[in-house]
């Protein structure tokens, strides 16, 4: 029998000898006995008096010497596995992409060493332009001068589309009545990078303010879309204020470009901080919406913002996001670098609905503040990698959270939700999925009783403070 099986393995030729701690299953009853040489490990099956288990190294053909009833031999360990690897996307279908292990591996060798050639070519392009002089003056200007236009050009013209934007912003209608029971205002706030981001907040007019919740809006929307959320706040006593990512709404920067998520998490501390600084003593809440979310998670992550929050509200956080394929994450960080913002179609997801009511469908993608052009490079990696960040942390979250998902979502998965749940190490945490409800939750047509849950939580942990 064990003869059998040594002829079924390939050939020295065929599999190069490598190392193995390969355990294998016996028989209790048949025990075995290993004996250790310079090359190989090799098995001897003895008579019933022996008890010891075998691992194997190299190949050779089977042995018998002159002990009775035992049976010397070694094997050897194929080099290659066939398996298939798997992908799923935020949807939750799964599709296979690789059968083969080795294949995989060597493809993604090809894309590293592609990456890393592609870095090294543009580091010794740096330092060639830098190095080399200007062969005259005239040369020099006449050869600059077309590109440096183009640049400033190409500046001035994302400086005037943020003008627009801004006034189109300001512009929005934050109150609904003639007796209106909220105080609203516009300014800007300079964040990281000494961008100037838009701001808006709504106060209530009577009464004692509960709390104060911040909104950090969605990818390629912006904060004027939560004025009928924010109303709702202040007829609970809870004020609001919300902030415009960089190149969102009326903030600086190209529209629909995030040069870093990084820098998007840093503004929203710094905004934290300075809305405690004006209402000292007044419990504060973080609210983020789709990536919005995830920047809300990770800013919650660092201990220094955990304690200026009472608690951090997520509605559909993006946080198992997937590329459309393998090779989409692996080249994303190359392309990221050289041309990040490159609009890339194939990451624009056109058809997929975000809410189950038609006029606020029409009322998004009407806005011109919301940006439906196809995904930039750079913001695509970003949302990737803080993604996979975030996955890789639950078991590390302690800020209390309430999150609240659509099972019927097909932008963000609803299951990745469940398992920050799940994972979470806060001792204050709470979940609810809406059965069939989509991605843009306060969007739905049951948005009041959606608002009425996070109020309800918010005052739940406040009255937990309390006693």
């Amino acid at each position: 029998m064990w003869c059998r099986k040594l002829q079924s393995l390939p050939s020295p030729q065929q599999t190069p000898r490598r190392l193995f701690h390969l355990p294998l299953k016996t028989n209790p009853n048949t025990p075995f006995h290993y004996k250790k040489t310079n090359n190989n490990i090799i098995i001897i099956k003895p008579n019933h008096h022996s008890h010891l288990h075998s691992h194997s190294h190299s190949h050779s053909h089977p042995k018998q010497n002159n002990q009775k009833n035992s049976l010397f031999f070694s094997l050897q360990i194929p080099n290659r596995m066939e398996t298939e690897q798997l992908t799923s996307g935020a949807s939750n279908r799964i599709i296979p992409v690789f059968k083969n292990l080795h294949r995989s591996i060597s493809i993604h060798r090809l894309l590293t060493f592609i990456q890393s050639f592609f870095l090294w070519f543009l580091f010794i392009l740096r330092r060639y332009r830098r190095q080399s002089p200007p062969l005259s003056p005239s040369s020099s200007s006449s050869s600059s001068s077309p590109s440096k236009r183009k640049f400033y050009f190409r500046l001035k013209e994302i400086e005037d589309d943020s003008i627009k934007r801004r006034a189109l912003a300001d512009g929005i209608q934050m109150l609904t009545s003639s007796k209106p029971l909220s105080t609203v205002a516009t300014w800007t706030f300079y964040g990281t990078g000494k961008n100037a981001l838009f701001c808006r907040s709504w106060m209530p007019v009577a009464g004692e303010i509960r709390g104060i919740l911040i909104i950090i809006h969605g990818l390629n929307e912006h904060s004027g879309r939560y004025a009928d959320f924010a109303r709702q706040l202040n007829s609970c006593n809870f004020g609001v204020y919300a902030m415009d990512w960089i190149g969102h709404g009326g903030s600086d920067g190209l529209h629909g470009y995030v040069p870093s998520l990084d820098h998007v998490v840093a503004d929203t501390g710094s905004f934290l901080e300075k809305i405690k600084a004006d209402h000292p003593g007044t419990p504060c809440f973080l609210y983020g919406h789709s990536t919005g979310g995830a920047v809300v998670l990770k800013a919650a992550s660092y201990p220094y913002i955990e304690e200026l929050v009472e608690g951090i509200i997520l509605t559909s956080p993006a946080l198992r996001v997937k590329p459309s394929h393998p090779i989409v994450g692996a080249v994303a960080p190359l392309f990221s670098l050289v041309a990040p913002k490159y609009q890339f179609k194939g990451a624009n997801k056109r058809g997929i609905p975000v809410s189950r009511d038609p006029t606020a469908l029409v009322a998004k993608y009407s806005d011109p503040l919301v940006y439906t052009g196809p995904m930039r490079i750079r913001t695509g990696h970003e949302i990737l990698r803080i993604s996979s960040h975030l996955m890789r942390n639950f078991k590390f979250v302690t800020v209390p959270f309430f999150v609240l998902h659509g099972t019927a979502d097909k932008v963000t998965d609803p299951l990745a939700s469940q398992d920050l749940y799940n994972e979470a190490a806060s001792k204050y945490k709470h979940i609810k999925l809406y059965e069939g409800f989509l991605h843009d939750l306060l969007f739905e047509p049951e948005r009041e009783e959606i608002g009425q849950d996070i109020i309800d939580w918010m005052n739940r942990k406040l009255s937990c403070n309390i006693s």
